[in-house]
């Protein structure tokens, strides 16, 4: 079955965001009473769930939204630090160029999300931006309302476990990658219909796909 559809997600999937996040996060920590992490967790933490790292960070889940916000902040402060991987822009004009339509589904601001994609946010259709920690599944329904595609040619693809969740709670394929945040084991684990260990494995994927069905 073809895709249509391609929703992005960015931090660690198209935006090399991971090394900002380790600068950041006990510096978040201190500022909202959590437990900060240290550098020998850090492996230990990419295998684990998002609710799984609420726990063992002692995060208490009613600041969450604040936390977001605060991060938000930080990340448009911290623009110039944040590039996209190498391959981002070719991936996806491969892509839009073969029809495929794109959605970028993250937890940054649009503003944010606009500013790291440069000139490639141009080839975005749809953009739901400042998602939840666990409420991508309502954006991702949102964006196949909007695209008024079948759920059944639309693929989401993404770098943490709740990605892979939010796909399956509404019925669509997931694609992992193996670059960023999660580890690919821990991806690898819940059985992702694609698994990409390289940027240009995307486009050859999906394209495929289309060519065949």
């Amino acid at each position: 079955m073809p895709y249509a559809l391609a929703i992005f997600d960015l931090d660690g999937t198209l935006a090399d965001s991971f090394p900002w996040f380790l600068r950041t996060i006990n510096d978040v920590a201190d500022r909202f009473g959590f437990r900060r992490v240290a550098d020998d967790e850090i492996e230990e933490l990419r295998h684990a769930s998002s609710r799984e790292i609420l726990s063992r960070l002692e995060v208490p889940l009613w600041k969450l939204p604040a936390i977001a916000r605060h991060a938000r902040r930080l990340k448009a402060e911290a623009a110039a630090e944040i590039s996209l991987f190498a391959g981002v822009e070719t991936m996806l004009r491969s892509l839009a160029d073969s029809g495929v339509q794109l959605a970028l589904v993250t937890s940054d601001s649009e503003a944010n999300a606009r500013e790291k994609l440069g000139d490639a946010a141009a080839l975005f259709s749809h953009f739901d931006c400042a998602a939840s920690l666990f409420g991508k599944p309502a954006k991702f329904r949102r964006v196949v309302r909007r695209a008024g595609i079948a759920p059944d040619k639309v693929i989401s693809i993404g770098d943490e476990v709740r990605d892979i969740e939010a796909a399956r709670a509404v019925g669509i394929a997931c694609g992992a990658v193996c670059w960023g945040y999660a580890a690919p084991a821990a991806l690898r684990a819940l059985g992702p219909d694609h698994v990409f260990e390289r940027m240009d494995e995307i486009a050859e994927t999906v394209c495929r796909i289309r060519k065949v069905g």
